[in-house]
């Protein structure tokens, strides 16, 4: 394909230059939003009377066409194009003559891949939002299946204090609202246009940038003109943000990792989401979980790949900045694979609530609502403190609970302890006891729950 740029030089541009100066093989997927941003900026044209009508309306049908029969199959995308724009323009020039070469005036590709970009990015964040609220309201059902599975809450990977697995679910559902509204923000932020802008200093044609940002849904035209084309600040926030969520699918990918290993046993992978070993029978192997926080890792480079790729670059266009999209594109098809196979595996798993709540009784999680039971005695609360390590101690020397220790041995620690200490220390007790909002009690998790689906609703 003749390169559009071609009149400025006087031999062909050598072969292996071509290939590593082409982009087609990943801007290609903006095929759409190429198409739609010429349109809009034909229409401005034809309406500020910088083209005729006519030949305004030949390109719009023409770029139709080409839509059509891209996303029919009966148009495919010629490999040795320099990029979609090249591609489209070649394409439309062919189909309906002069009139196709009028398509560029008064635009440059510094200002119509940055539109093409943000456009895309936005489609793309509007169906990150949708598949993230379906997980969210897989978490929310199952949270309510389980506002009374007792389980122990950890620090340091040690058994802490007893909390709900409906608790623990919703810690989750807050950091993916947390994703959400980050999402959100990016989007909002990246909604202006930057059609118009020309190479970098604008253009001596009588445009109408308004025009063409309502036509295409934008906030506004973006005000300045060499800020348009050299700003990828909404890639770059697009990737922190998917690299937060990815974080937040690395975490609970973990967790699930150890509650189906036999040592834990909280809960079991339907067969569909689980994988085995080559050589060992008996393996279920929690593969998507795994791969979930290895793809994690790649995000994060995504990101730094497009951190490292801006920091030194002047005003305005950089060749440089080509490798964006490859980076934020790998960025949002991780993480859209990712949320696409999580919610099924999470919605499909079985919760072991028995092997929750023996494993709650054996780890000595009521040993701080010992220590409260002595401060509502009068006992200072390092006194209490002390006193309740103390009996831990002694219980694991002996090979006893503190539900299992006798009473005589509550009194030896201290006389303020009474037959009532028994009560205190429950574990249902010590859950619900725990009033304080945020918490894991059931009128509380009972409040987040609602919180949570108000939440979501608002999406």
């Amino acid at each position: 394909m003749a390169k559009m740029w071609a009149g400025r030089f006087s031999k062909e541009v050598d072969e292996t230059v071509n290939a590593f100066n082409s982009s087609i093989s990943f801007d290609g997927r903006m095929y759409a939003q190429d198409i739609r941003g010429s349109i809009a900026h034909a229409t401005m044209l034809g309406d500020c009377g910088i083209i005729s009508a006519t030949d305004a309306e030949a390109i719009i049908a023409g770029l139709k066409g080409i839509l059509a029969d891209l996303e029919s199959g009966e148009l495919l995308m010629d490999p040795t194009a320099e990029d979609i724009h090249m591609f489209v323009e070649a394409e439309l020039t062919k189909r309906i003559g002069n009139a196709g070469k009028r398509l560029h005036t008064a635009r440059s590709r510094n200002d119509q891949v940055a539109l093409d970009v943000r456009l895309i990015l936005r489609d793309e964040i509007a169906e990150i939002r949708q598949l993230l609220r379906n997980l969210l309201n897989t978490l929310v059902t199952l949270a309510e299946h389980h506002t009374m599975t007792i389980m122990p809450g950890y620090t340091h990977l040690q058994r802490a204090q007893p909390v709900t697995f409906a608790h623990h679910i919703l810690a989750y559902v807050w950091m993916l609202l947390r994703d959400d509204s980050r999402l959100a923000d990016t989007a909002k932020r990246m909604n202006y246009c930057p059609l118009g802008a020309g190479a970098l200093a604008g253009t001596t044609y009588p445009i109408n940038r308004k025009q063409t940002a309502e036509l295409l849904g934008f906030t506004a035209p973006v005000a300045n003109s060499l800020d348009a084309v050299s700003d990828r600040d909404f890639c770059v926030e697009l990737a922190n943000a998917l690299s937060l969520l990815m974080v937040h699918l690395s975490r609970f990918s973990e967790e699930i990792i150890l509650w189906c290993s036999w040592e834990f046993k909280f809960i079991e992978l339907d067969d569909a989401y689980a994988t085995g070993s080559s050589i060992m029978p008996q393996k279920k192997n929690p593969d998507i979980t795994e791969l979930i926080r290895g793809k994690t890792g790649r995000v994060i480079g995504d990101l730094t790949t497009l951190l490292t790729m801006l920091k030194g670059l002047p005003l305005a266009y950089n060749k440089d900045m080509q490798e964006d999209k490859e980076a934020i594109f790998d960025a949002i098809d991780q993480a859209k694979l990712c949320l696409k196979t999580f919610d099924p595996m999470i919605a499909t798993m079985r919760v072991n609530q028995e092997n929750m709540r023996a494993a709650a009784a054996k780890g000595f999680i009521n040993a701080t609502d010992c220590a409260d039971y002595l401060v509502k005695k009068g006992l200072p609360f390092r006194d209490a403190y002390k006193i309740s390590g103390t009996l831990v101690a002694k219980c694991i020397r002996e090979g006893l609970t503190l539900e299992t220790l006798p009473l005589e041995a509550y009194k030896e620690a201290s006389d303020a302890f009474d037959e009532d200490v028994f009560d205190a220390i429950s574990l249902e007790t010590c859950l619900n006891g725990r009033i304080s909002e945020g918490g894991p009690s059931a009128p509380a998790v009972m409040e987040q729950l609602a919180a949570a689906k108000n939440a979501i609703e608002a999406l």
